[in-house]
């Protein structure tokens, strides 16, 4: 008896034998240009209808914050999948995809400098390079901390080329503390203890999603029994991650919308629309990481646990979208 199925590779004479390679990059563009959607569009239409004034350029300020957190995602995951494989039986030994830290850190670096160059002219968008007043930045607060942010990604990407790359693990989480000053002004009523809760908040998210897309990239290199190790390694973290996110954001949320109106906040102002949007993204990919875990668990083949967690990787990425979203619309006023 012969196999009727055609050889990886080899063309067959009913036709050419398309390639998985160029449905999953085509896949991976449908779903950057879905996410890049969100920010550019999201802010018009959370808006609507709701009687508040969005900030001049919202779309562009929230595609450069989604661009900002993306690239701090992807080598924060790095280096922590790098430090779970290391912990495994000789996880050492074993080939690491192509680090993606460095093209990061130039994604992050333009971003950061674009939205110093929004801080610079006063929180508007520069129509003319003559309007950003670069010396100007050193006298705010928001001028320092978006300074702290461009050297920062500047400094993670020499140390990503290095030849101790984990050193790039001291200006990431200076981007993290820059990023959590920054979204709790000094005016609100304790700042430092809504800095406190996004700094847990983003870099767990950041741990979270960038490190299900290392991991998954790993698994490609790894064989079967040390990719299902991995991968199970990862997916007990990513409960307490999971937690961490939810009180955190749970937390963070009553801060600024309170429990009495709360319902109210989702549905009649736009940064409740945009958390909403957020929460229900959340739930869902909880939802593919329980599949996942339990294919991981019961599967004769613990590895078909990919298959939703390639699905739960891409709606991270939506909801790392919509956070860039939240940044750019006006925070809701506490009736």
């Amino acid at each position: 008896m012969t196999s009727t199925r055609p050889t990886p590779g080899v063309p067959d004479p009913q036709g050419p034998v398309p390639r998985a390679g160029a449905g999953r990059a085509v896949a991976v563009l449908v779903l950057v240009a879905l996410a890049a959607l969100i920010p550019l569009l999201g802010p018009s239409a959370a808006l609507h209808g709701t009687g508040e004034a969005g900030a001049p350029g919202a779309g562009g300020i929230a595609l450069l914050r989604t661009v900002l957190f993306a690239a701090l995602c992807i080598p924060v995951g790095e280096l922590f999948v790098n430090r779970l494989a290391c912990s495994l039986p000789g996880g050492e030994g074993h080939p690491a995809p192509r680090s993606w830290s460095p093209f990061a850190a130039a994604a992050g670096f333009a971003a950061a400098l674009g939205l110093a160059s929004v801080v610079a002219t006063g929180n508007l968008v520069p129509d003319h390079v003559a309007d950003i007043d670069a010396g100007g930045l050193y006298a705010s607060r928001d001028g320092k901390l978006a300074l702290l942010e461009v050297n920062a990604f500047l400094v993670a990407g020499l140390c990503a080329m290095s030849r101790r790359p984990v050193t790039q693990a001291w200006p990431l989480a200076a981007v993290v503390v820059a990023e959590a000053l920054r979204a709790h002004p000094t005016t609100e009523p304790g700042p430092l203890t809504g800095s406190a809760l996004t700094l847990v908040h983003l870099t767990c998210a950041a741990l979270w999603t960038g490190g299900l897309l290392h991991a998954l990239r790993t698994l490609r290199l790894w064989p079967g029994t040390a990719g299902a190790a991995l991968l199970g390694l990862y997916a007990r973290v990513a409960l307490i991650l999971l937690a961490a996110i939810t009180a955190t954001g749970v937390c963070s949320s009553l801060r600024r919308m309170p429990p009495e109106t709360v319902l109210e906040q989702l549905t009649g102002t736009a940064y409740g629309r945009a958390l909403l949007a957020k929460v229900l993204l959340v739930a869902v990919v909880a939802a593919l990481a329980v599949w996942a875990r339990r294919r991981l668990r019961r599967a004769a083949d613990p590895l078909t646990a990919v298959a939703p967690a390639r699905a739960e990787v891409a709606v991270l990425g939506l909801a790392v979208a919509a956070s860039g979203l939240l940044t750019a619309l006006p925070v809701p006023i506490r009736w």
